[in-house]
């Protein structure tokens, strides 16, 4: 079973935040230890350095001086506050000992050399800090002092700290999961906003937006991303129907020329000519349900396929285009190379026949016979430019920002008698936008048009 964000959040955040107090309580926990076992070495040293003053050397042998220190209490009682002490010679045999030791003795280890650091060791049950003091006669060891004290309040003072830690970690873990619990659920309490309004809007209603929370910060962001994408999409949606509307209203037209020229052959008898200029017509205008599905199927194919993009040399595409129309049309058509010779862009042979295609047979179509249409190619820094230049009839300005709408026909009257669809240039910007080739229209009515498509980053021949 998956747990909600908010739970699975607070879970990452607990457990993150379990390790730094854990962490906290160990230090807590060695701090205190080590402030305890220095004050007490720091104690046993000040006790050493008393008691060592107190040793004097007779004959040889080492004597404690001062043999009323042993009446005080700290050396005469074991459970309150007790200080032991004993001397031993150099061979650890023992020369005197505070009365509180009784029979038992203090551990000796000769080997052991630092006098300002205390080790531990059992005094039959008794836990003690030891600290051992050379005594030395010159460079010559005459014996040890051996001074420890009871370790057994700190212990329990540790203890103590060891269990209260213990108890309060579970309790600081289950309050800082509530806390993080509701935090988080505060946290992403505008999401589920966004996500139940996000659910709202639907095909019907998509000029709908998420409402903007007041502080910019990502929750704002990611408000504003799907207000965006819901944008595009409502745009989309437009796009679509208006698409359609178009497709509907070109191929019912066809379509009604048709069912008239049928209606009016079987209303009565007719002569032989007349059956075949209606059959004519009624073929003519086949073809241009032809043509007009061939551009639909061409632009869904466009959207779905891939394409190979390599190496291809433009001027000669762009020749061949230009060949074929002007036998077609009968017109003159003009290739021009800046510098003469091969000129190579990285894209795909089909898709630029296609648009040099498309573009130079509307240069055609909407220009006078007798004049003529250029295809100047050229290098210019890192980039291509080719231009398709006619002098026409010309686009109005304020219709040049919808050329590449499909369906879109400009409401001219001397377009009337211009046959076409609507669709060509609109295949060609799919294209272009595919193969990442900058596409664009200048005009100027009755003087003309030039349609310009950029090839960024041009390879070396």
């Amino acid at each position: 079973m998956t747990l909600p964000y908010k739970i699975r959040l607070s879970l990452q955040l607990t457990g993150t935040s379990a390790l730094v107090v854990l962490a906290a309580f160990l230090i807590i926990y060695k701090v205190a230890e080590w402030t305890l076992i220095r004050n007490i070495d720091e104690d046993l040293v000040r006790e050493s350095k008393k008691h060592e003053a107190q040793i004097t050397l007779k004959n040889g042998v080492l004597a404690f001086s001062h043999s009323g220190e042993w009446e005080e209490e700290e050396h005469q009682e074991v459970q309150f506050h007790p200080i032991f002490i004993e001397i031993v010679d150099a061979a650890g045999r023992q020369i005197d000992r505070s009365p509180n030791l009784g029979n038992l003795r203090l551990s000796f280890r000769p080997d052991y050399e630092n006098p300002a650091v205390g080790y531990f060791q059992f005094l039959g049950n008794q836990e003690l800090r030891q600290l051992q003091t050379t005594l030395r006669n010159g460079d010559r060891i005459e014996g040890y002092l051996l001074v420890a004290t009871s370790f057994e309040e700190s212990r329990n003072l540790l203890d103590n700290l060891r269990t209260i830690l213990l108890l309060l970690y579970p309790l600081i873990l289950l309050s800082l999961f509530l806390a993080m619990r509701f935090l988080a659920g505060k946290s992403i309490e505008p999401v589920d906003k966004i996500t139940k309004r996000a659910r709202m809007i639907s095909q019907n209603n998509l000029n709908d937006r998420i409402p903007l929370p007041v502080k910019n910060d990502e929750i704002k962001a990611l408000a504003v991303a799907i207000n965006e994408l819901l944008e595009r999409l409502e745009d989309a949606m437009n796009r679509e129907r208006q698409f359609t509307s178009d497709a509907s209203h070109e191929l019912r037209t066809p379509i009604s020329i048709l069912k008239g020229n049928f209606e009016v052959l079987i209303r009565k008898p007719r002569d032989p000519e007349e059956y075949v200029s209606k059959i004519k017509s009624g073929l003519q205008e086949i073809e241009k349900l032809d043509g007009i599905i061939d551009q639909l199927l061409d632009l869904a194919r466009f959207q779905r396929d891939k394409w190979d993009i390599h190496e291809i040399e433009i001027g000669s595409i762009a020749a061949e285009v230009a060949e074929l129309i002007s036998k077609s049309q009968q017109r003159q058509i003009m290739v021009d190379c800046q510098p003469e010779g091969p000129i190579y862009v990285n894209s795909n042979e089909k898709s630029i026949f296609i648009i040099l295609n498309n573009l130079i047979r509307n240069a055609v179509k909407f220009s006078l016979a007798e004049t003529p249409v250029l295809v100047e190619i050229r290098k210019q820094q890192s980039s291509v430019i080719l231009e398709v230049k006619d002098k026409g009839i010309g686009i109005e300005e304020q219709s040049l920002s919808q050329v590449f709408s499909p369906f879109f026909r400009e409401n001219a009257p001397e377009l009337g008698k211009v046959p076409g669809s609507g669709l060509g240039l609109s295949i060609v910007k799919k294209l272009c936008d595919h193969l990442g080739i900058a596409i664009s229209v200048e005009s100027l009515k009755g003087k003309g048009t030039t349609v310009r498509l950029v090839f960024q980053q041009e390879p070396e021949s």
